[in-house]
């Protein structure tokens, strides 16, 4: 199963696919590896790769409705380009700061809105349940979730584009010719793709977004009765 998480936000929002994929083969003289845990939720014979991980930034100097709508473009671009069956979404927890709520939860609603527009089945996680399903531990804090992903997750060896409906436009920062061609009055969104190479260091909102995916393939798995 492939499907896309986000970690919703307004300034940054963080974007992963994942699917679930028959390990490889080992050599016969290679004892077999312990499937791996996720927040006490012992793996089957599949594991959890990532194909694809970015962090969509939108220009503080665009209106708010403008901002919204780039989040919308860059979702809808992610879901036609890995064509996912579902969505994973963190659910909106308390901010101290009330303007910032509401635009985190209206940035949260356009990638609600583009998902059913999709056709995606939608899942939404807390928090708490995130973290317990990477970590096992509710009251963990970012740098063990991220730790715990890093462990959890296979990463491709090498840098992953988008598939090839939008390879042969794709550069660094415009993954789309359509943004390449924009004219000098349109800001684009700043993204920052993972080129999936070793020692590469990942924003925290990449990592949240992978995690909530773990959680959702976690917990597909416990309901399905690891069947």
């Amino acid at each position: 199963m492939r499907i896309i998480a986000i970690d919703p936000g307004y300034e940054r929002l963080g974007v992963a696919v994942l699917e679930r994929q028959p390990p490889k083969v080992a050599p016969s003289h290679t004892p077999p590896r312990q499937p791996p845990l996720l927040g006490g939720i012992k793996g089957d014979s599949k594991r959890e790769v990532l194909l694809y991980s970015a962090c969509i930034q939108t220009p503080k100097t665009l209106a708010h409705a403008e901002r919204l709508a780039q989040i919308g473009n860059e979702v809808q671009k992610a879901i036609a380009a890995w064509k996912p069956a579902a969505l994973a979404i963190e659910s909106l927890f308390l901010f101290s700061n009330q303007k910032t709520a509401m635009r985190v939860s209206e940035a949260r609603g356009v990638c609600l809105y583009e998902a059913a527009r999709a056709g995606l089945t939608v899942h939404e996680y807390t928090p708490l349940e995130v973290k317990i399903a990477v970590t096992g531990y509710g009251k963990s804090d970012k740098r063990q979730v991220t730790e715990m992903v890093k462990k959890l997750v296979a990463l491709p060896a090498k840098k992953s584009l988008p598939p090839q409906t939008a390879r042969a436009s794709y550069r660094s920062g415009t993954p789309f010719a359509s943004e390449a061609r924009c004219s000098r009055s349109c800001e684009a969104p700043s993204i920052r793709f993972s080129p999936f190479r070793k020692g590469r260091i990942r924003l925290d909102d990449e990592y949240d977004a992978i995690a909530i995916g773990l959680t959702h393939l976690a917990m597909r798995k416990l309901n399905s009765g690891n069947g």
